[in-house]
């Protein structure tokens, strides 16, 4: 039975849950998503959750736990035994049942990997803890398809029937030689339509790319991305096929970049979400905006050395606000582009004088534009040729050194190894304020004669 998922619906499920309506929560989630059963849980409490998850069948329960967010099933598994929970684990893949344990307590999650009953997925999963989360060791699952390079195609297919019960998918088989060591693949395709007594030697293809298992998750998505991967096997440095990274586990993984980037883009220092406490968040946003802070006073004490000259021009103060906004949206806009590339592991300073020559086209059409457009408002407005030539060649200048800045601040600070998705928009954003507004009362300076 197809169900909409509605706060009606949400509605009736709490109702059932209070009157222990078993027939109802099967009748209605069997046959739903896992990913939708987990939008619905995120609406009940723990003891109402527990309660939908010991109805529903154990292999529907373990997907439902491994797409749960971190801290809503670090909250939900408190409620739940060691036996409880090896029971699901039992039915997990192994990388995301390794998430799911390191979530836990020690003592708990070796409970847990003594109660599991199939032996060979508690192998995996103890040689899986050994990695670091956010490297390839850490992201990959121990279940995959790989022959022999000697194996006739008979035995090729008979093997694969045998590994595939604990392959939930695979997008192509391995080959490894006697010493476990990955030289190629070969596809599904192939075996079925080479004859059975052909050897896998004779028909493998050795074009495979792998990536070491200490690598980084960002290289993992930096290859899996480039060569349009559906899955990536993971060797050590010897060479040895260890497992393979699939295309639903990189996808998290680039959410959550993408979330960070975001976040320091913003000036939030680190990974929160709305629900976290408000001294985690405000730890989060503060040390950035005491940077702005420190910026926006310079550029305020800046500012009165042309006090003088305001004095003797009052329009000319009614224009600061668009000279800093601009050369700071110019700037931000610029950066954006270059943190992007770096962060793609693309090689920046290749052709690096094509693309400055880019840039320097695109901030003069910019600056073009937006100079023409403020001088004709300007001067409708105000009537006065001097106040709108001073206004429009300030804001030509500020477009143009915005746009520099925008490009070389992240690269710089990239060079220096910091993080410049983190330091840019704040360094930007003050240092083109204390430009743009020596440029502005510069210009005005040479016009007006102050």
């Amino acid at each position: 039975m197809q169900v909409e998922i509605t706060r009606e619906y949400i509605e009736e499920v709490e109702q059932a849950i209070e009157r222990q309506d078993k027939d109802y929560i099967l009748g209605t989630m069997e046959d739903m998503h896992p990913a939708d059963i987990t939008t619905v849980l995120y609406e009940l409490d723990a003891n109402e959750s527990r309660f939908v998850l010991d109805t529903l069948p154990p292999e529907l329960g373990s997907e439902i736990l491994s797409d749960l967010d971190y801290d809503i099933r670090s909250e939900f598994l408190d409620n739940f035994t060691s036996q409880e929970v090896a029971r699901y684990v039992n039915l997990m893949d192994s990388d995301d049942a390794v998430d799911i344990l390191n979530e836990m307590s020690v003592q708990t999650r070796e409970e847990v990997i003594a109660l599991l009953e199939n032996e060979e997925k508690a192998a995996a999963i103890l040689d899986l803890l050994h990695y670091e989360e956010d490297c390839a060791g850490g992201l990959m699952a121990k279940e995959l398809i790989k022959v022999n390079l000697n194996w006739r195609v008979r035995q090729c297919i008979e093997e694969i029937r045998r590994q595939a019960e604990q392959v939930e998918r695979f997008y192509t088989v391995y080959v490894v030689d006697n010493r476990d060591i990955l030289v190629g693949r070969v596809s599904v395709k192939k075996l079925l339509l080479s004859k059975d007594d052909a050897q896998v030697k004779d028909i493998y293809s050795e074009d495979v790319i792998s990536i070491e298992s200490y690598k980084d998750e960002s290289e993992v998505v930096s290859i899996m991305q480039r060569y349009d991967l559906e899955a990536i096997p993971v060797t050590n440095i010897q060479g040895r096929l260890l497992g393979r990274i699939t295309i639903d586990d990189m996808v998290d993984v680039m959410q959550e970049q993408a979330e960070l980037s975001r976040q320091l883009m913003t000036g939030i220092t680190e990974n929160v979400e709305e629900d976290d406490s408000v001294l985690r968040i405000s730890r989060a946003r503060l040390p950035w905006l005491v940077i702005g802070m420190v910026g926006g006073m310079l550029a305020a004490q800046f500012m009165g050395m042309f006090e003088s000259d305001i004095a003797i021009l009052p329009a000319l103060a009614l224009f600061v606000p668009l000279i800093t906004a601009t050369g700071g949206n110019v700037g931000i806009q610029s950066s954006s582009i270059i943190i992007q590339t770096l962060s793609s592991n693309e090689v920046m300073f290749d052709n690096i004088g094509k693309r400055f020559l880019k840039v320097l086209l695109v901030a003069l059409l910019n600056a073009a534009i937006i100079s023409l457009l403020v001088f004709s408002l300007t001067y409708l407005f105000r009537r006065d040729l001097s106040l709108s030539l001073v206004v429009s060649i300030a804001l030509f200048s500020v477009v143009m050194l915005a746009s520099l800045m925008g490009t070389i601040t992240p690269m710089v600070l990239d060079k220096f190894g910091i993080n410049p998705a983190v330091a840019a928009g704040p360094f930007i954003t003050t240092a083109n304020d204390l430009l743009g507004l020596a440029i502005y009362f510069g210009v005005a300076h040479m016009l007006y004669s102050l």
